[in-house]
């Protein structure tokens, strides 16, 4: 006989994966010792901006994160004298979360400013804004792993970031964002669910990336530009590329980079 799971059941078996003992694998079984290469990274989610800076600026190459399927090289290149690192991280909550934490175990960063663009649940509150995330709704996977069950993660450093775009006059809003890993199913219930609760905005990483760098004690940097804009009646994409790749927001990543 087989025992009956409710729906719920099935739900607490899924989240219930925090555990806090000893991780059998650990990244110096795959990277050796821990490096001291750089103390600030950058990860980028827009080829074209990646390949802005590499023409603009010279990279040195100083780590590779390596799987069975794919290579991302790690580089560096000096800004106002100071050696930062940079790479181009696969979307997704998996691979941008745990290329971090090697990224930090390669290089010896403990600082990671990343940006990306979004989708807009409120295009009434968001259009001519960056999002400034204060909190991200855990509808992934990998944050289960890293912290105990919760409806939402908060985004640590918000209130840094928030000063730093005041200090440079940066228009902002504030917000919940929805972190999801289910590519096209932001459906209908789930876009009014999520505005119901206050999100006013959609990605794919933010909350996986926060609950990884709190358990391994790095600080996270995080704002988003919207792009495509989500509406029961319509999907509107129009301004989706300019969000992806819009350079400002590199130079808003330096000026993190300068305060902190």
């Amino acid at each position: 006989m087989f025992d009956i799971i409710t729906s719920e059941g099935f739900r607490n078996v899924i989240i219930n994966s925090f555990d806090t003992s000893e991780p059998i694998l650990k990244l110096e079984h795959f990277y050796g010792k821990r490096g001291n290469i750089v103390k600030k990274c950058i990860v980028l989610l827009s080829r074209e901006i990646f390949i802005h800076i590499e023409s603009n600026y010279n990279l040195e190459q100083i780590g590779l994160i390596g799987g069975s399927s794919y290579k991302i090289p790690i580089y560096a290149f000096e800004h106002n004298g100071e050696k930062i690192g940079v790479y181009l991280s696969p979307m997704g909550s998996v691979l941008c979360g745990g290329n971090i934490i090697e990224c930090s175990h390669i290089t010896g960063a403990d600082k990671f400013i990343m940006f990306g663009s979004c989708g807009s649940l409120d295009k009434n509150v968001t259009t001519g804004k960056f999002i400034i995330p204060t909190e991200a709704y855990r509808d992934e996977g990998l944050s289960y792993h890293y912290m105990k069950p919760s409806d939402f993660v908060s985004i640590k450093n918000a209130s840094k970031v928030e000063q730093i775009f005041s200090k440079y006059k940066i228009p902002f809003v504030k917000g919940k964002v929805w972190t999801t890993d289910a590519p096209l199913m932001e459906t209908v219930n789930l876009v009014k669910r999520r505005k119901e609760e206050g999100c006013i905005g959609v990605e794919m990483e933010l909350a996986a990336c926060q609950a990884i760098t709190n358990y391994y004690k790095l600080d996270l940097y995080n704002f988003l530009q919207p792009g495509d804009v989500l509406m029961e009646d319509c999907y509107d994409k129009s301004l989706l590329h300019n969000a992806n790749h819009d350079l400002v927001k590199l130079e808003i990543g330096l000026r993190i980079i300068e305060e902190i």
